[in-house]
């Protein structure tokens, strides 16, 4: 694939409107010592760019945009209008966002503007058609960046009126929007458009993320993240008036959940994302949303935005990032598809919230601390071989379904449980695969049949909400001899947030040839016995789920596994069961796997979230059926493979741990690394220091 930057981008985040001009020579200097080649300007500059409505004052960003060009740096260039200038609220206060408890808000934070304000939407156009005009063109212009991190839901009078037109334009009439509704329920009837309010704390929301009525709740969730997409689309739209080329972006934020990122991800010309993993995420997940934003960009390469050059500062306590540990949070993300690396932020800043927030210049302002010289030695790795690199495409036989009506469905529902977050029930069946380092895509779940069929195993995990069309694109990749696999809490909803009749899974139970009649809510720290079947009936590779468990663990037969959160209660409907409840349950014996024979394919059922052992058998012996090709080269040890036009393919071999490890990469025997540019040896036997990493010429 032809990269779309003419260079690796190594940089971040400057706000040079924070200092004096001779900080801002000293850090140039000191950022191309660092061999950073790019810095993102202008984030936040609106009221130092237009001091009043009818004022705009270019002076000082046009001395940044100079001295950046003067010395060879790529600009991307920021539309400032992430944050509201103070002048703004005071002359048109209801441009400001409400919030959920009914609270208009005042001048301050940031991200604070109502996607639907007129105004709002006025002046960021204008703002950001003065920027385009005056600066498209400028040498070294990368990219345009849009806004920033767009997220924040408003509940203001404007919204509710703008609400109402959504939803008039939906639904047509308010009988068909009462059916979609089921507003029947505690008389919640609507007899005029004017009577619909939206999901408020002091009206029929519950919280921030239930209501009384879940269609308004899931259309209001609709309505809110496509406002906030015509807003980016309102400043896009200014800048194409002025620059046709030039790829424009806004930064989104992994499994973020007020915004469809697939709907968004087809107006964006690059994804771009800012990766902050907490001290406690498991590499794996981190793997997961790197796969997920290069999905919601259709598996192109993406733009690293934002991550930290030491700590993050809005944890409870905010630990160091061990020596090594950002080159390995920046080599994983160049392995799972970023053409770029970038940072939030050059400079520390010496005031407000984010000041101990990590910056490649720390606040000693020299070039002697651990982080800069970290960050130099992994700028003169990316100057070396970042261009080679770029433009690698991943090959995937595995995708898995992330879906964003079922975030906010299976979150929004009340009952049976609390226990369920949707990103990490979608990271409990990924981390199988990336313990095997089986390459996985990560698709929305209406793709078509026929991109299924690329793929030999598609995952749904938690489908709760089946939009239309689903049932019937999974049904015929099955028959044509895809497998399936999906689970608890799947297919009990339509589009409108309603219970499909005639039992779970709705309109996957046919084709899982199950019916879950119960679902058991399991107490937090509960758990119930899960043992595979030791029968005749063999899975794919001719063995049954009891032996190849006793083979993966060393144990015998019949050892459980435990189910948490959830048990489906299921009868079978064609399927064949592959593991049951155990214990003292009075479900005990019925089935909590199974699998289905539809056509030339299979669909799987797990029924429960299995532990980490459970779940790896489970998939594990699908995955060795269908002869996945996967490596494990040593505990905590991470491998993946970009793909270039010339099929060539990079091997990326990446130590996720704090310590040292023996990786087994006989399969790449002979293999140059391109960081060191020696060769694996024989016997594919390498030490890999903490956090180590090799790149080897495949």
């Amino acid at each position: 694939m032809t990269p779309i930057f003419d260079r690796f981008l190594y940089g971040g985040d400057w706000n040079p409107e924070q200092w004096d001009e001779q900080t801002w020579r000293r850090d140039i200097e000191m950022l191309k010592d660092a061999h950073i080649n790019e810095a993102t300007i202008n984030v936040f500059s609106w009221a130092s760019l237009q001091p009043d409505e009818e004022t705009y004052d270019f002076t000082t960003l046009d001395r940044i945009v100079k001295l950046l060009v003067d010395n060879g740096m790529s600009i991307v260039l920021a539309t400032s209008t992430g944050a509201l200038p103070a002048w703004l609220v005071r002359t048109h206060p209801e441009v400001i966002k409400t919030d959920i408890d009914g609270r208009r808000h005042v001048f301050g934070g940031r991200h604070n503007a109502c996607p639907n304000s007129p105004v709002f939407r006025r002046l960021a156009r204008a703002l950001t058609s003065k920027l385009a005009e005056r600066y498209a063109g400028t040498p070294g212009l990368a990219a345009w960046h849009v806004s920033n991190e767009y997220g924040e839901m408003c509940y203001c009078a404007q919204c509710a009126q703008s609400f109402r037109e959504w939803l008039r334009s939906k639904y047509g009439t308010l009988e068909a929007l009462n059916r979609a509704w089921y507003s029947n329920f505690w008389g919640h009837t609507i007899l005029d458009w004017a009577d619909i309010v939206p999901p408020v704390d002091y009206g029929d929301g519950i919280g921030t993320d239930k209501a009384v009525i879940s269609g308004l709740y899931m259309d209001y969730r609709r309505f809110q993240s496509q406002s906030m997409l015509a807003c980016y689309t309102n400043e896009r739209d200014a800048i194409r008036a002025f620059d046709v080329d030039t790829p424009i972006t806004t930064n989104l934020m992994g499994t973020f959940k007020n915004l469809d990122y697939f709907e968004w991800g087809r107006e964006l010309d690059v994804v771009s994302w800012d990766n902050y993993p907490g001290m406690d995420t498991p590499p794996s997940f981190t793997a997961m949303v790197h796969d997920l934003m290069r999905g919601v960009g259709g598996n192109k390469p993406f733009m690293l935005m934002e991550q930290t050059p030491n700590q993050q500062n809005w944890f409870p306590f905010c630990k160091v990032k061990r020596p090594g540990e950002v080159r390995k949070l920046s080599w994983q993300a160049v392995a799972h598809g970023a053409d770029t690396v970038q940072f939030f932020q050059m400079r520390q800043s010496i005031g407000g919230c984010e000041r101990f927030h990590g910056a490649v210049i720390g606040h000693d302002g020299t070039e002697d601390s651990r982080t800069f010289r970290e960050i130099a030695a992994l700028g003169d790795e990316l100057d070396r071989v970042g261009a080679d690199l770029m433009g690698g495409e991943i090959d995937a036989q595995v995708a898995i379904m992330f879906d964003w009506s079922s975030y906010w469905s299976l979150e929004g529902c009340v009952g049976p449980t609390q226990g369920l977050r949707y990103p990490d029930e979608v990271h409990r069946f990924y981390r199988v695969f990336h313990e095997r380092n089986i390459a996985v895509d990560m698709i929305p779940s209406t793709t078509d049949a026929a991109t299924l069929a690329r793929y030999r195993m598609v995952v749904a995990p938690a489908l709760i909400q089946v939009l239309p069309g689903v049932a019937d694109a999974v049904t015929e990749y099955v028959r044509g001899g895809g497998t399936f696999v999906t689970g608890y809490m799947a297919g009990i909803h339509n589009e409108h947030d309603l219970v499909v009749p005639g039992g779970y899974p709705g309109e996957l139970r046919r084709l899982m040839g199950v019916w879950v009649e119960e679902i058991d809510a399991l107490a937090p720290g509960e758990t119930v016995p899960v043992m595979p079947v030791a029968a005749p009936q063999v899975v794919d590779g001719g063995r049954d789920l009891a032996r190849h468990y006793g083979t993966v663990t060393g144990e015998q037969d019949g050892t459980a596994w435990s189910g948490v959160i959830v048990a489906s209660l299921m009868h079978l409907e064609g399927a064949r069961p592959l593991a049951v409840y155990g214990g003292d349950a009075f479900y005990a014996g019925s089935p909590a796997v199974t699998v289905n024979e539809v056509g030339d394919g299979r669909a799987y059922y797990v029924g429960a979230p299995l532990d980490e052992v459970g779940m790896g058998a489970v998939l594990g012996v699908v995955a060795d059926g269908l002869g996945l090709e996967s490596t494990v080269a040593g505990d905590g040890v991470e491998i993946m493979r970009r793909r270039h036009e010339d099929g060539s393919v990079d091997v990326y071999v990446i130590n996720l741990e704090d310590r040292a490890v023996r990786a087994s990469l006989a399969s790449y025997a002979g293999a140059r690394d391109r960081l060191t540019g020696n060769g694996v040896s024989a016997g594919g036997i390498v030490e890999l220091p903490a956090y180590g990493v090799m790149i080897l010429e495949s």
